[in-house]
């Protein structure tokens, strides 16, 4: 891997890292200031949106040492969420803020260790 792409990688792992870390700070006030609060879905879905995006551009040596990683669905959800707006189904929205980005959190801290390394 080149040293441009190294640096690139390192970006984008840490704007996942800091995306992630922004919807956690309101995905505290729980489900109910997320269904009713217009600026909290946006926020989410500009956050889910920028982990897509880190997710999309992964060197093929990253895609192949995290295959268990559900790329597609993670690349999925940004595109989606802002072609789908009007159509958006917000439970879904919050479910992976709550369920699946936590699960999410360890492999990319993984990936950002060894990054760090390189």
């Amino acid at each position: 891997m080149g040293l441009y792409q190294l640096v690139q990688e390192k970006r984008r792992e840490i704007r996942e890292r800091a995306a992630m870390k922004n919807i956690d700070t309101y995905a505290v006030q729980g489900p109910g200031a997320f269904q009713t609060e217009e600026l909290i879905q946006a926020w989410f879905l500009r956050h889910l949106q920028i982990i897509g995006a880190a997710n999309r551009f992964w060197s093929q040596s990253l895609k192949d040492s995290h295959a268990a990683i559900p790329r597609s669905k993670i690349i999925g959800m940004g595109p989606s969420s802002v072609h789908d707006y009007f159509d958006l189904d917000l439970p879904l929205v919050w479910n992976v803020a709550e369920r699946e980005l936590p699960e999410l959190q360890k492999p990319v801290t993984v990936i950002f260790t060894e990054l760090e390394g390189s």
